[in-house]
């Protein structure tokens, strides 16, 4: 993914709220299930981790990015998004960042 790619997406992000939380119990089999099945559905997701919680927000974003097979876009503060291109309900294209 290119770095105008990544903007482009950021941007899309923007006004999205975030959609999942990771708190104390951490990440677990059924969140990423969940994260992976909202991912296919939006393909640009929004998580926030809270101050509880056991992981930063890199380490979350890049956890969940790797169970998921989906790029993390971008972290700021306690918040990250990420990518992953839908197989049934493709809406973004990257193809208008370049």
């Amino acid at each position: 993914m290119t770095s105008k790619q990544r903007a482009y997406l950021r941007s899309l992000a923007m006004t999205e709220p975030a959609i999942f939380q990771i708190g104390k119990g951490g990440i677990n089999e059924n969140m990423t299930k969940q994260i992976s099945d909202a991912l296919e559905a939006r393909e640009l997701i929004k998580l926030k981790v809270l101050q509880n919680s056991e992981y930063s927000a890199r380490e979350a974003a890049e956890a969940i990015a790797e169970a998921t097979s989906s790029a993390v876009v971008g972290v700021v503060g306690g918040t990250f998004v990420l990518y992953r291109e839908s197989e049934k309900h493709k809406k973004i294209d990257l193809g208008a960042a370049k």
